[in-house]
């Protein structure tokens, strides 16, 4: 079987003057056009391609990698505004198409937007920035601390919205940012919690005890690599922090105030002094 908008691979069937054939099976034969063709490849050998329909609306095979396929977000750049939409540049020959009515918000050239690949009525592949419409914002499978991968794609008063596994749509709180983030940026993350409309929290920090024990040992190990003394106490700027644990102040102080108590640093003004042997 052969898809439109994804990366087959397909056996090549026919040589001809311009290219091959390649079987696409359902789809029937697929030309892979001359300039494609890498050195070598002859009849029977099998060969990775995407398949799509090129500005003629014609089935057509090509080795060179879409930025992403049908199905993906991908931030792209706005290459073309014209009376029909926005065109969006995906690595492709043909560029990528977004309707005014898939624009979140009217799209401007030069600048970049978060889209989602899908297929129009006509089977060609288009685009569209209202992601809410192609993925879920709503989830009962997250669990809390689970481990996933973000892609930003919004920013808005209450914070930042990520796709989560490429699946699901979630909001990281301005409260809970532990850097600067911009759109675009994809980033592993953990489900912070399922609100009561299923709707999905993230953070950029775990949580629970071996998030703790893992700051924990990540400052004792630190000290000892640098003679049982370090300048970087709960004084010090989040900036600071965060470049040398990537965790927030608030979570820096706390993991310093439970090896306090357990007796094993001391703490100044000036100083985070190692106590245990």
């Amino acid at each position: 079987m052969a898809h439109i908008g994804y990366l087959n691979t397909l056996e090549v069937v026919k040589e001809v003057e311009f290219g091959l054939y390649l079987d696409g099976a359902n789809l029937g034969e697929i030309l892979l056009p001359k300039r494609y063709v890498p050195a070598g490849v002859a009849i029977g050998d099998e060969i990775e391609v995407f398949v799509y329909l090129d500005s003629q609306d014609r089935l057509v095979a090509t080795t060179d990698k879409p930025l992403a396929q049908l199905g993906q977000v991908a931030c792209l750049k706005v290459v073309d505004v014209n009376r029909t939409g926005a065109f969006m540049n995906w690595g492709m020959p043909k560029d990528l198409f977004v309707p005014y009515a898939e624009q979140r918000v009217p799209m401007e050239q030069g600048r970049r937007y978060c889209v989602y690949l899908y297929l129009d009525k006509s089977g060609r592949i288009a685009a569209s920035s209202k992601l809410s419409l192609y993925l879920s914002e709503q989830s009962k499978n997250f669990k809390a601390g689970q481990a996933v991968t973000l892609l930003i794609v919004s920013q808005s008063k209450m914070g930042f919205t990520a796709v989560i596994d490429g699946t699901h749509l979630g909001l990281l709180h301005h409260s809970d940012l532990i850097q600067p983030l911009k759109i675009g940026q994809q980033l592993n993350g953990y489900i912070k919690g399922i609100r009561d409309d299923r709707k999905i929290n993230l953070t950029l920090q775990p949580s629970g005890a071996q998030a703790h024990d893992d700051l924990a040992d990540k400052i004792i190990a630190d000290l000892r690599a640098n003679d049982g003394v370090s300048s970087l106490t709960d004084a010090s700027s989040p900036e600071e922090i965060f470049q040398r644990f990537r965790v927030s102040k608030a979570r820096y102080k706390k993991a310093l105030g439970r090896l306090y108590k357990a007796k094993k640093i001391d703490l100044s003004k000036q100083s985070v002094r190692l106590l245990e042997s």
